[in-house]
């Protein structure tokens, strides 16, 4: 056994990776709650197998092939997550109905923490972001198992085709041919663009400050103003999307009119700007209502996705489970 040491030790070397392996497997399976179970998984079935680790690969690399296998076997098992807009049209607000689905559905948010390693190249940062993008998770949903392992190996971590050809146990001229099909459905299917979370970017620090306002003061001019004309609002786990000022105004004017008085609070999901969501308690303070994952492109808001099931998404996310007057 080789590159082996003390128990503890070697469990230290193990947590190295937890990070960039959620990542990883949230990426393949779409749910954050799934990748962090898929991760033990790997864990526990890395450390049983310790004494046939030969050292002829690195640990990353043994790692990495265990947590495949980990989400292969999740895959063949389920169906595919996806977002609102994958499922049905558009509604226009006048005929809105909120019809729920069940939470294996949908595509999960995540924290920035659990599925992003400190970088230390800032290009290397900003495309690890851009990889965890709802959009973008999205739209790898669509893709086979097999494809979507190898494209995000290929192409959002960056390894040769040798390499992964050595994890699926196959040839680089099928790895080769598998990256191609899935660059082809991915272009097909066209994930929307999003700008990610920049914390030293004044103009995106701006737009978000005046964005908490508009809504806080559900100024609905105000709130427009920062939307572009195609934005869309959607709420899972009901399958129902807005599309465009009028419908978004007309439902947060209408139904969504309990939302006055509200409080954000901001955080960050899926490599974007995000806010967690708090409703005023007629007893006082403030309850939780949706964790809001808000697209921005180009200086304005393209998304807001509200996720409703507060009691999984808040401890999740770290926030706190009331606001005080």
């Amino acid at each position: 056994m080789a590159d082996v040491a003390a128990p503890e030790v070697l469990e230290a070397r193990l947590e190295e990776y937890r990070t960039e392996l959620t990542g990883y497997c949230y990426r393949m399976l779409g749910s954050a709650f799934e990748a962090e179970d898929a991760v033990q998984d790997t864990m526990v079935r890395a450390w049983r197998a310790l004494d046939r680790f030969e050292g002829r690969s690195s640990l990353r690399s043994w790692l990495y092939r265990i947590a495949t296998n980990v989400c292969m076997d999740a895959l063949n098992a389920g169906n595919r997550r996806a977002r609102p807009m994958d499922l049905t049209a558009s509604t226009p607000v006048a005929q809105a109905q909120l019809t729920a689905r069940p939470e294996a559905t949908w595509l999960e948010p995540v924290p920035d923490g659990r599925v992003l390693p400190q970088a230390a190249d800032p290009a290397e940062a900003a495309l690890a972001r851009e990889s965890v993008r709802l959009a973008f998770v999205a739209a790898l949903q669509h893709l086979p198992a097999r494809q979507r392992a190898v494209l995000i190996l290929r192409e959002v971590l960056a390894w040769r085709a040798s390499e992964v050809a050595e994890l699926l146990d196959t040839s680089v001229a099928s790895v080769n041919s598998a990256l191609q099909r899935a660059r082809a459905t991915l272009a097909a299917s066209r994930p929307a663009r999003t700008d990610a979370v920049d914390p030293l970017d004044k103009e995106q620090k701006d737009l978000l400050d005046r964005y908490v306002a508009a809504f806080e003061a559900y100024d609905m001019a105000a709130l427009t103003a920062l939307l572009h004309e195609d934005a869309t609002l959607s709420m899972p786990p009901y399958d129902l999307w807005l599309r465009g000022h009028d419908d978004i105004v007309g439902w947060m004017l209408g139904v969504g009119a309990v939302c006055r008085g509200s409080r954000l609070v901001a955080t960050a999901a899926n490599g974007t700007p995000a806010f967690a969501h708090y409703h005023p308690d007629p007893a006082g303070g403030f309850t939780p209502w949706a964790l809001m994952v808000v697209e921005v492109v180009d200086g304005k808001v393209s998304g807001i996705t509200s996720f409703l099931d507060v009691k999984r998404w808040f401890p999740l996310f770290g926030l706190p489970d009331r606001l005080g007057a």
